[in-house]
């Protein structure tokens, strides 16, 4: 038997779709501002303010990125449990550190079922922690090469200081290096998430559009919520029984 529990909250979602979105996004056009892999015929319409636009395409993509982030900042105060920022630092508290062992314990065959949690294991949320710092790089070392080539306004004047220290060419690659980082753990996620889903059997990719998990009715509480009860859907759990009590007239 189990019941529905609301984990991921609209705004939890949201910007994890957006930030999808915004990754492929600059991804490409990153790229190809790099590395221009198409040649357009100036004879084009286009063909002079191509490029152009894929640098206008790049950098309102990175604003709506950071606006993004920033909601998610805002939210991980304001949010659930599994919203918290507590959930990026397992390591803080004993229930998160057992809770990784048991996780690792799980990647590396030592333990043949996942550890059921509600929210992300806590393995799972300290790789969030260098994801969050990575998202944080990204858009800083990208403001300063905006900035470099804008150097008016609030953005070279807070991002500037950085060419005293390394060099643009330097950014550059940071800059590049850490989308490459961000690919390769967007496609290990996708395969970690349809595992754990398969494994535990408790809709976890549903439950990134719906925002609800099924779990165990005897589970125990995450290790992010041991001290306290979980917010549970209580008006569904009727609807996913797998029985339901007999009436009397």
């Amino acid at each position: 038997m189990r019941r529905r529990v609301y984990v991921w909250e609209v705004p939890v979602r949201l910007t994890h779709w957006v930030n999808v979105i915004c990754i492929v996004i600059l991804s490409l056009t990153g790229y190809f501002i790099a590395n221009p892999y198409l040649r357009i015929s100036p004879r084009e319409a286009y063909g002079q303010y191509f490029m152009g636009g894929v640098r206008w395409l790049h950098f309102v993509t990175a604003f709506v990125f950071i606006a993004s982030l920033l909601l998610r900042t805002y939210w991980a105060f304001a949010g659930n449990e599994w919203a918290s920022w507590r959930g990026l630092f397992p390591f803080l508290s004993k229930e998160g550190r057992r809770s990784m062992k048991e996780a690792l314990r799980y990647y590396a065959f030592l333990r043949r079922e996942p550890p059921e949690v509600t929210g992300h294991n806590a393995l799972a949320g300290m790789t969030y922690m260098f994801i969050v710092t990575f998202y944080f790089l990204i858009i800083f070392t990208g403001l300063a090469l905006y900035g470099w080539l804008h150097p008016v306004g609030v953005i070279p004047a807070l991002t500037g200081w950085i060419f005293q220290i390394i060099g643009v060419q330097t950014v550059r690659w940071i800059h590049h290096f850490l989308m490459y980082l961000l690919i390769a753990f967007a496609i290990h996620h996708v395969y970690s998430a349809w595992l754990v889903d398969m494994e535990e059997g408790n809709g976890l990719m549903s439950s990134i559009f719906s925002g609800f998990k099924f779990i165990r009715e005897n589970a125990k509480p995450d290790w992010i919520v041991s001290k306290k009860e979980p917010s549970i859907s209580i008006a569904e759990d009727e609807s996913v029984s797998s029985a339901s009590e007999p009436q009397t007239a």
